[in-house]
């Protein structure tokens, strides 16, 4: 987890570039590329954009102070409408107010399972939206090169947990790592993306 030291500090600037990282894809998508598939096992294009476009809506309301409760079924299906790109837009600029907000990863969010460090989700979705990132640029073909400190960001947060990925049923167990693997190559086996494949399926 991110939870100490100059890492804190830099934790909103790492969600902002990895929110910018995937919206710069997600405004390369060319209309007739939605449903193509992805890396992510039975998610098209625009289940996987969806995907991240919630996640960045549900950030926002839990800093805001909302619970699970009070957010219900709100945020359930499809939330791209007309314009995905859009809604992701918006979802991003309200998912970034909230994390630059006063205090806003000092507190607790609560989450299904209970109170958490509010840094702590922040810190997960930053990563899941460098993974995601990768997802993204391999379905539309763009360069899929991930950005060496975001890449590094990611590999420490997923440190502390990334055996128990699998468990969680979102991620396929983790992948060998070959021998003399760049950091890339590592992050997306951890998270059972193997990168030498055109289409790969892990789990979202």
């Amino acid at each position: 987890m991110v939870t100490r030291g100059p890492i804190v500090t830099a934790l909103p600037h790492a969600h902002d570039a990895a929110l910018e990282l995937f919206g710069r894809l997600v405004r390369e998508v060319e209309p007739d590329q939605w449903a193509l598939p992805t890396p992510c096992r039975q998610w098209t294009l625009r289940d996987l954009v969806n995907h991240v476009t919630v996640q960045e809506q549900w950030l926002a309301l839990l800093l805001a102070g909302s619970s699970p409760a009070d957010v219900g079924d709100r945020l359930d299906g499809d939330q791209l409408g007309d314009d995905p790109v859009l809604a992701f837009k918006r979802a991003a600029a309200e998912a970034e107010a909230a994390v630059h907000g006063s205090g806003a990863l000092d507190g607790a969010v609560t989450l299904w399972a209970g109170p958490a460090p509010a840094r702590h989700l922040v810190s997960q979705l930053a990563m899941d939206l460098v993974v995601h990132s990768w997802d993204l640029a391999r379905a539309v073909g763009a360069d899929d090169h991930l950005p060496g400190p975001l890449v590094s960001f990611a590999l420490r947060e997923l440190s502390g947990y990334a055996e128990r990925l699998a468990e969680s049923g979102l991620f396929d167990p983790p992948l060998p790592v070959p021998r003399g693997a760049d950091s890339q190559t590592r992050l997306l086996a951890l998270t059972g993306r193997q990168a030498a494949a055109r289409r790969t399926e892990p789990a979202p």
